[in-house]
């Protein structure tokens, strides 16, 4: 296992939080005068502080060495926390809470009050291919230990030994990769190349990174350190980390952390968590799907481990309810879908994907949907489980209905009329035929279709994300027949979608002007390199879930066929350039830590695809028929959304 590098001295550990003052999102702090901890004098950190009493529910019993919020305390509350150890060993009172009554969150069906949804054209794009075409989803009971075995039995001999030391490899190279904190494993270092001698933030744990890792680790039966993780990630959330005196909106979730070691009085050393919430980032940037992730891991490991009693723990509680407050703030914008900066998500760099992309759009409806899940049902939640089901409507039928082009759509689109004002405008956005790219017209296949990258205001960015497509997939975002049609696509356009390492993480590549007027001629996205349509291995694990959902794991084995062939002579890189996947990338870190736990996810999934299904979502029912109700029901006039086809195609 790896580990920080440590004099053997008594650690102590605690939190690196510079404060510009004693206060905490405006909460005064109080001492506690039993802190473990020394600070040092080179270092401000804020240890085991208490809230005032008058802020914390008067029946709930909270540990003494953390405090928490309530679930019925203000939203625009957070939290402070603090561990320490002894000897290496995190003190367990760190960790537990004696929880409240257990909530029926999981049982709960929603509903929707003042729903907007007016027009026949919004039944059909929920109804087109979906009840009709979705069979219910029948969960086996899964032995998390199935993987272990060892399947000769059904398979024969016909494993090759090079795909076998490939497996054992990768295992080996995940566990060197682990990160401990206080003796015990919270993550996974970026990249773990020992002949790299400029990690820059590749030595971090990244809370993007991580999810692969997670979910190999989970399928393989160890859950410590996702819990570890999901708990001290936690831990970092909100804290008033700023860039040019500007502190970002609570409930932000941190890109990355490190564990530092700093030295104390005495000969003694702690540990500390720093974490990066853009500040020290190329570009500074926030990370919007951090907080997205956090959640989507927070279900995964609930319904793989059967570990629901940390989802009901009142700070988890706390924690989901701040990242979704904070994604469901008003804000000036007139769509559903999220409004981000570029270099928000995967793509971290200038790339053109300001406004609303697709990758942030399915990951939002994705933790929306896992947040209705676990959110426990009571007075301080009912307003936000209402809100969570409003968005999950219009954000579908937003993504469902403009996002999506296939044959048909482009034509429509080619013929568009522009400048039209009114609520009945079929050309909403006022695109430009003209903005069709010529390499669309011959490139999109008589059959299958896909979810444009991004959508605004006279422009719609045609590139195909794989990320994003696949993650609709995944979540449901896509009708059951777009997410077939993407497949189909995916397969019709293999060369150049998958080529000879899967994916490309977007198609086709930015060039020669266009290259260096978006990207502002950045000389490491480069055509068909790193972000500009290179090819990604770690996306493997989410298309293997996503062919698994569609039931084409012909296409996943071939992919992993593919990949498995080269990852382990090529020593398991970033990415990979050129139209095809053919080099290893020019700046890629060798040993990454998502492109080996992304290999290790899909062979597991693949060995059990019955896994998958606790990982991902079939069309939401309730939600379908609460959109046909109020369709049907609502006397008022149609919205903007009325404008588009009636026709009810069942």
């Amino acid at each position: 296992m790896k580990s920080i590098n440590l004099i053997t001295m008594t650690p102590c550990c605690r939190i690196l939080i510079p404060c510009r003052s004693n206060s905490f999102l405006g909460l005064p702090f109080k001492k506690n005068n039993n802190s473990f901890c020394t600070n040092s004098s080179n270092l401000r950190g804020c240890d085991f502080y208490n809230y005032p009493p008058h802020i914390l529910d008067p029946g709930r019993i909270l540990n003494r060495t953390r405090t928490l919020l309530g679930p019925n305390s203000s939203l625009g509350q957070s939290r402070v926390f603090s561990s320490h150890c002894n000897n290496g060993i995190i003190n367990p009172r760190g960790y537990h809470v004696i929880a409240s009554v257990a909530s029926n969150f999981r049982n709960y069906s929603t509903s929707v009050e003042n729903t907007r949804v007016n027009d026949k054209n919004f039944e059909r794009i929920y109804v087109q291919g979906g009840l009709n075409n979705v069979k219910p989803l029948v969960v086996e009971k899964v032995n998390l230990d199935e993987h272990n075995v060892n399947n000769n039995n059904e398979k024969g001999e016909s494993v090759k030994e090079e795909e076998s030391q490939a497996v054992k490899e990768a295992w080996k190279l995940l566990e060197n990769a682990v990160v401990t904190y206080c003796g015990s494993p919270i993550g996974t270092l970026a990249a773990n190349d020992p002949n790299d001698k400029l990690p820059l933030n590749y030595d971090q744990v990244f809370i993007r990174d991580f999810m692969p890792s997670a979910l190999a680790f989970l399928l393989k039966g160890e859950k410590d350190i996702v819990r570890n993780f999901l708990l001290h990630t936690l831990q970092l959330q909100s804290w008033e980390k700023t860039v040019d005196c500007y502190s970002p909106g609570q409930g932000l979730m941190p890109a990355s952390f490190k564990v530092r070691t700093v030295p104390l009085d005495d000969n003694k050393y702690e540990e500390v968590l720093d974490p990066d919430f853009g500040e020290s980032a190329i570009g500074r940037v926030a990370p919007v799907d951090s907080g997205l992730w956090w959640i989507i891991l927070l279900r995964a490991y609930g319904r793989i481990t059967g570990d629901y009693g940390l989802q009901e723990r009142v700070d988890v509680q706390t924690g989901i309810k701040l990242i979704i407050n904070l994604c469901l703030s008003d804000g000036f914008d007139m769509f559903p879908s999220l409004l981000v900066t570029d270099g928000s998500c995967m793509i971290d760099r200038r790339m053109g994907i300001h406004g609303h992309p697709l990758e942030i759009q399915a990951l939002f409806y994705s933790a929306l949907r896992c947040s209705r899940e676990m959110l426990s049902l009571d007075e301080g939640s009912k307003n936000l489980v209402n809100a969570i089901n409003n968005r999950l409507s219009a954000l579908s039928f937003h993504i469902r209905e403009y996002y999506w082009v296939d044959m048909k759509k482009i034509n429509e689109i080619y013929r568009y009329k522009t400048e039209e004002y009114s609520t009945e405008a079929t050309n909403k956005f006022n695109i430009y035929p003209e903005q069709i790219p010529h390499w669309l017209m011959d490139w999109i296949p008589e059959e299958g279709g896909y979810l444009i990258g991004n959508l605004q205001p006279a422009h719609m960015d045609f590139r195909f994300f794989t990320l994003g497509n696949l993650w609709s997939i995944v979540s449901s975002l896509g009708t059951p027949k777009q997410n077939e049609a993407i497949l189909n696509m995916v397969e019709a356009k293999w060369d150049d979608l998958v080529g000879l390492m899967p994916l490309k993480i977007c198609y086709p590549a930015l060039e020669s002007e266009e290259w260096r007027i978006i990207t502002g001629s950045d000389p490491k996205n480069t055509p068909w390199s790193y972000h500009n349509g290179g090819s990604w291995p770690t996306l493997l694990w989410q298309f293997t879930l996503a062919c698994i959902k569609m039931n084409r794991i012909d296409l996943a084995k071939k992919a992993v066929d593919l990949a498995e062939k080269r990852l382990r002579v090529d020593q398991w890189p970033e990415y990979y350039d050129t139209r095809y996947g053919k080099f290893t990338g020019k700046q890629a870190r060798l040993y990454q830590t998502w492109t080996i736990a992304g290999f290790l996810t899909s062979k597991m999934l693949l060995e059990n695809p019955e896994m998958a299904s606790l990982l991902f979502w079939e069309e939401d029912y309730d939600l379908l028929e609460i959109c046909v109700c109020a369709l049907k029901k609502s006397g008022r006039k149609k919205c903007s959304r009325g404008a588009a086809k009636s026709q009810i195609l069942v």
